[in-house]
This record gives C-alpha cells, structure tokens and sequence, in this order.
C-alpha cells in the first residue's frame, strides 16, 4: 500500500511518519522529547521526501534498529498518539512545526 504514495504528496488524511524495526515484533514509530519541556512528540510530514529529508537532520541512535518512512492514516496516528501521551506536529524538511495534529 505505501508504494501507492511513493514520491507524491499524500491525501489530507494520509502522513508519512519515521518507523524503528519496520516489519518486526519491534516495530515502533520513532517519538522525541522536547529538551526543554519534556513534551513527547510524534514528527509527521506530508510527504515522503520531507520525512527522509528532516529525519536525516534529527537525533538518532543509528546502532540500534533499522528507520524506514511510512505513510500512516490519520487516525491510526492519532490513536497511537494518544494511547502513548505522544503529541503529534506536522513538520517540513527543515524541522520547522508547521501545525499541530492533536
């Protein structure tokens, strides 16, 4: 299904998010916490290119799993969100927050 959106900008619904361990037991979308406030947060992007491109300026510990970007609908997001106390913030390739989700 995800390769429906590969390289398009995805539907208002649909956004792309960071996945650690993508296909495994382990899989889990990848969250922060604000140095400052402590507020955890899911980053999310309209399209893919903007995810790889933000992701690839984000903090990282690149020895433990594997990061691939998915296209996850809105409410799967939000539920995920929720159930784990996540804000969520639409962010463009430069890690600007341009709104928020929740």
């Amino acid at each position: 299904m995800e390769n429906q959106f590969e390289d398009s900008e995805t539907a208002e619904n649909w956004y792309y998010i960071i996945i650690q361990d993508p296909n495994t037991q382990t899989e889990q979308f990848v969250g922060f916490s604000d140095g400052k406030t402590k507020e955890k947060f899911l980053p999310a992007f309209k399209t893919k290119e903007e995810a790889r491109t933000c992701f690839a300026l984000m903090p990282k510990d690149l020895f433990n799993g594997k990061y691939d970007t998915q296209a996850v609908i809105e409410d799967d997001l939000l539920a995920v969100a929720n159930e784990n106390g996540h804000k969520i913030y639409l962010l463009d390739e430069k890690g600007t927050i341009l709104k928020y989700l929740n």
